[in-house]
């Protein structure tokens, strides 16, 4: 049985398992239910002809993209100063575990009357669900450096600033990567939220107006765009991560699993 333990055919034993499962529940329930493989495939095409999947799919992904680096852009740099300067940390930890609680979709209707129905509503949104894990990740790396490292840098004759850039920063990018990392599946979710309740375009739109034409096939191709969506993010910025901020400790899972 050592071949079932190859990855390639071991996926591939999983994948099919799931089809066949997939397709047992659609002869069960019937297809309006739980619509099967073939009919998910349809109902994709379809939507793909009319052009309106991949439309739905780029504003998401704009959306998803555009508020989740402008969030890690501003929750880095908080992340380093509340964790490095001690009253600030003080005053914004507590503060900061209190609201990290507070799940981004509850903020929908505020954002709607702060910024309305546009892009901007959306996007602050994806900032928000960004925002609190980068920070939390990020502080959570600053407290972690050794004070050794601190005081020989400082016995050395380098400045604050010099140990931050040089200490500090590198020391925490493991971290900032993990909480950037984990902001990218919040994100997601914030936005199909905000599409379903003030949205008339991208993917969560799709799957919350198909049950008004009782499209189920359709929904199941939206959660699909979903996942897919995730996994392509997901892998390329893994890959950077490997490629290029590998001195720094950061690793792709791949490498872990080895």
């Amino acid at each position: 049985m050592k071949w079932v333990e190859k990855k390639w055919v071991s996926v591939t034993l999983l994948w099919l398992a799931a089809l066949c499962i997939w397709q047992l529940g659609a002869v069960i329930y019937g297809p309006d239910v739980i619509p099967g493989p073939w009919t998910t495939l349809l109902g994709g095409r379809e939507l793909l002809e009319d052009g309106t999947l991949m439309q739905y799919i780029g504003i998401s992904f704009y959306r998803v993209l555009v508020g989740w680096v402008l969030g890690s852009l501003i929750a880095i740099p908080v992340g380093l100063i509340i964790g490095k300067v001690n009253v600030i940390r003080i005053f914004a930890e507590p503060f900061l575990n209190f609201i990290r609680f507070i799940p981004p979709i509850a903020f929908i209707t505020l954002f709607l009357v702060w910024f309305g129905i546009g892009e901007q509503s959306k996007i602050a949104l994806i900032m928000y669900a960004t925002f609190f894990i980068v920070v939390l990740n990020t502080l959570t790396g600053v407290m972690s450096v050794e004070d050794d490292k601190i005081r020989s840098a400082h016995s050395m004759g380098a400045s604050e600033w010099q140990i931050l850039l040089h200490v500090i920063v590198p020391a925490t990018i493991p971290y900032i990567f993990t909480g950037v990392r984990l902001a990218m599946g919040t994100s997601y979710m914030a936005i199909i939220g905000a599409e379903m309740i003030a949205s008339n375009e991208g993917v969560g739109y799709l799957i919350w107006n198909s049950r008004l034409f009782f499209r189920t096939d359709w929904i199941f191709v939206g959660l699909f765009c979903l996942g897919f969506m995730g996994f392509f993010t997901d892998r390329v910025f893994n890959w950077f991560g490997k490629k290029v901020l590998y001195r720094y400790g950061v690793v792709s899972v791949a490498a872990k699993r080895r």
